[in-house]
């Protein structure tokens, strides 16, 4: 970083706070997204899109800590992955994220209005810098330094948005044409335009001046309420409402879910961005995607001599230009040419590469069809870990829990299965019936139907046990909480 941009960065009197938007779904990411487990928080072979963005606005300079804003389901996911940031040097600021809980999801402009409120209420007038969860940005000193350059406009009482140069005509983007320089480095927007054809967007490039929309912003905070207010009164009215009746909840801040759900779903762009006249736009000089579909993870990775990306337990002969994705098991593939094959433990998705982008087409007709793929992933998380589904059969199912260090079970009972604990590792304490008993590895215990248990972890390594569940009806839902030290009622997960 420059040692000018280095001055620009620390000499404001209000920090850059970042508020990560989370509330996406990735459907055209299916199998590997679904819509408890969206592709912000899938298992990228070591970090996740959501870890790299927190970990990615932490390292700022002169940064405060972030402001979550996530869907209530992903909430646990979110925090897992804040908690175990905040352990590692350098991002020790994780801890002490705020995390807002969306009740439905209403596009970008109500989140940000709900993170600006939330920023405004901890005192002064911050920058807010909105960044989408799933992005993926190299190297981080291009972006740092564009962050620098958008707070010199942002400070003057401007709305600031990030432009990447277009690699090609893409029409998965909305693109900005690029006005007079301001100040170094700090454009005029000259006109906002939706996402084109693929004419249209030759066109745009043709024409020059152009940059593709990344959806990354950055201004006070007041002044985006201020000019939400202005442009889309119905939605500032719903946000100041909402936040005005918050709830804390643990560690989450919520809102309710009626009053939330009658505000519009409209975008930042739409609702603020191409109406003030206040935008100005800074560069983004780095590779930037947004990983919205397989094409982008394939043009993302590197590839062999044949042009294929392989992830995962993948064997190859005789094929080009694919993408081969194995989770679970081999994934073997002969003779393809252009293919992407995605592979996970319940579901193998494949299809051309050029049709990556519609892959929500099959998402929608499998849900017409009422599958749950679309939706659960076999892995689930917990305020007190998480757990995987490993077989499920005709009545019964098998399940892998881990359980963080500390953490406990809620008291509970369950009306429809029985349960079988074998403990594979750690040591755990386990309540059936009202008598409590500790248990270590290659011991087990039996849960019959109906009746009240819990299980906790007292050591300082995580629990690992395998769960077998027998039963008419084994749902999530098949559960009466007793007692839960994370304040969930009775059947809520």
């Amino acid at each position: 970083m420059s040692a000018a941009s280095s001055t620009a960065a620390t000499a404001g009197a209000e920090p850059v706070r970042p508020l990560i938007l989370s509330g996406g779904s990735g459907t055209r990411l299916w199998p590997l997204s679904r819509g408890l487990y969206p592709k912000q928080f899938m298992d990228m072979g070591g970090e996740c899109l959501f870890a790299q963005t927190t970990a990615r606005a932490l390292t700022l300079p002169d940064c405060a800590p972030p402001i979550v804003i996530c869907n209530e389901k992903h909430r646990f996911s979110a925090a897992a992955v804040l908690q175990e940031q905040a352990k590692m040097p350098g991002l020790e600021a994780a801890a002490r994220a705020s995390i807002l809980l969306e009740p439905v999801g209403r596009n970008t402009a109500p989140a940000i209005a709900l993170g600006a409120l939330a920023a405004l209420e901890e005192g002064g007038d911050p920058l807010l810098l909105a960044l989408s969860s799933d992005h993926v940005i190299a190297p981080h000193e291009a972006f740092t330094e564009a962050v620098c350059r958008a707070r010199a406009g942002a400070e003057t009482g401007r709305a600031v948005v990030f432009g990447v140069e277009p690699s090609g005509p893409e029409t998965g983007f909305g693109y900005i044409l690029r006005g007079a320089e301001l100040t170094p480095g700090v454009f005029a927007v000259a006109r906002f335009v939706e996402k084109p054809d693929l004419a249209g967007a030759a066109a745009l490039l043709a024409e020059g001046g152009c940059f593709w929309n990344s959806g990354m912003f950055m201004f006070k905070a007041s002044l985006y309420l201020e000019e939400l207010a202005v442009h889309a009164p119905d939605v500032h009215k719903v946000c100041l409402s909402v936040w005005r009746n918050r709830r804390s909840d643990l560690d989450f801040i919520r809102f309710s879910g009626s009053a939330f759900a009658a505000c519009p779903d409209i975008s930042v762009d739409y609702a603020v961005m191409e109406r003030t006249d206040k935008a100005c736009m800074v560069e983004l000089t780095a590779r930037w995607s947004d990983m919205g579909s397989w094409e982008s993870f394939y043009e993302a990775a590197p590839r062999d001599e044949s042009g294929n990306v392989a992830v995962g337990d993948v064997v190859q002969l005789q094929s080009r230009n694919c993408y081969l994705h194995g989770s679970h098991r081999l994934v073997a593939a002969l003779g393809l040419d252009g293919v992407g094959v995605v592979e996970t433990a319940d579901a193998v998705l494949v299809l051309p590469r050029n049709r990556s982008q519609d892959v929500k087409l099959l998402l929608d007709e499998l849900k017409k069809r009422g599958r749950p793929e679309t939706d659960t992933h076999l892995r689930v998380f917990r305020p007190w870990g998480h757990f995987e589904t490993l077989v499920l059969g005709d009545r019964f199912q098998v399940k892998r829990i881990v359980v963080n260090p500390g953490g406990v079970l809620s008291l509970q009972m369950h009306h429809h299965r029985a349960e079988h604990w074998v403990l594979v590792r750690g040591t755990a304490k386990v309540t059936v019936d009202g008598r409590e008993r500790i248990l270590k590895e290659d011991e087990s215990t039996y849960i019959p139907l109906g009746t009240a248990h819990r299980l906790e972890n007292p050591g300082r390594i995580a629990l690992e046990i395998i769960e077998i569940q027998t039963g008419a009806y084994l749902g999530e839902d098949d559960i009466v909480r007793f007692d839960d030290v994370y304040g969930r009622e009775a059947s809520t997960f």
